[in-house]
C-alpha cells in the first residue's frame, strides 16, 4: 500500500511541476505575442518612413532635373509626359 502512496505522491509532484511549466510557458507566450505586436508596429512605422523618404528623394531628383541638371533630363521629360497624360485622362473623365 505504501508503494501506491509513493506512486500517487510522485504523480502529484510531476503534475504540479507540469502545471507550473504550463503557467510559465503561458506567460512567456503572452510576452512574445506582445513583442511581436510591438515589432509589427515598429516595422510598419519604418516602412512608412522609408516610403516617405523615397518620395522626398524622387521629388528632389525631379526638381534637380527640372533645374537643368543634365543627368536626369530624360527622366524629367518622361515624368512630365506621364503627368500630362494623367491630366488629359482626368479632363476626359470630367467631360463625359
Amino acid at each position: 500500500m505504501s508503494e501506491l502512496v509513493e506512486i500517487v505522491d510522485s504523480l502529484e509532484n510531476k503534475i504540479s511541476k507540469l502545471l507550473h511549466k504550463i503557467e510559465l510557458l503561458g506567460k512567456t507566450k503572452v510576452k512574445l505575442e506582445e513583442e511581436i505586436e510591438y515589432l509589427k508596429r515598429d516595422n510598419e512605422a519604418s516602412r512608412d518612413s522609408i516610403s516617405e523618404w523615397e518620395e522626398r528623394y524622387n521629388s528632389l531628383k525631379l526638381a534637380n532635373s527640372m533645374l537643368g541638371s543634365e543627368n536626369n533630363k530624360t527622366e524629367a521629360k518622361l515624368k512630365i509626359n506621364t503627368l500630362i497624360r494623367e491630366l488629359d485622362y482626368c479632363i476626359a473623365q470630367l467631360a463625359e
